[in-house]
């Protein structure tokens, strides 16, 4: 278990997100949101047990409570624990481009995540695709401070699209008129210690006078 479990390991509740369950001083709040959201990296390799379903929900209460415009909350999440869907939809991507398998360690083409969650919104919305990038980070946020890592996947959905991977789409249930926008990977990381964060520009943020 890495350090930030450890820290976070009876935290279930971000405030920024709606997930709060119990009363905390505002310091301590503050503390703990900042300190999930500056310490979250993405994570790229898995163990192999699939994220249980309780944890999966107590992420999916997060991700839900995202805002949205006018609360239409537009999205659709649709979790894969399947191995054997993931390991199918595995094997049409590298079918499509072999170089994928040359990656080290490689099991499958969800970066070796057991648990896939697929994030849908209508095709015509002027806010679906904003809405569902928070409802996204919510879910990160919250995986993040039960010790479970996660990494956005965007190269899943021109592979979902494909012909080969239609009945896994067809699976995923989405509502008509609703697309694809991101696939995240979810699961225990593998490596006990926590990547460093790449450099950040702090100079993309300003005050206009």
């Amino acid at each position: 278990m890495n350090k930030i479990s450890k820290l976070l390991i009876a935290i279930m509740a971000i405030s920024a997100i709606g997930c709060v369950t119990e009363n905390r001083g505002a310091s301590s709040k503050a503390e703990v949101v900042q300190e999930v959201i500056l310490s979250r990296r993405s994570i790229r390799d898995y163990k192999e047990e699939p994220v249980s379903r309780e944890e999966m929900g107590k992420i999916l209460e997060c991700g839900i409570y995202a805002p949205s415009a006018m609360n239409m909350q537009p999205w659709a999440v649709r979790v894969v624990d399947n191995k054997e869907f993931l390991d199918d939809v595995t094997a049409i991507a590298v079918k499509q481009n072999p170089k994928i398998a040359e990656q080290p360690n490689f099991r499958n083409f969800f970066r070796n995540a057991p648990t896939v969650a697929f994030i849908a919104c209508p095709e015509v919305s002027y806010s679906g695709e904003y809405d569902s990038g928070l409802l996204s980070e919510n879910m990160m946020l919250a995986a993040w401070s039960m010790g479970i890592g996660s990494c956005c996947l965007g190269s899943v959905v021109p592979v979902m699209y494909t012909e080969e991977a239609k009945p896994y789409l067809e699976r995923l249930e989405l509502p008509e008129g609703y697309k694809l926008l991101v696939g995240i990977a979810f699961g225990y990381p593998a490596d006990e210690n926590t990547p460093a964060a790449p450099e950040r520009d702090a100079n993309k943020a300003y005050y206009i006078e």
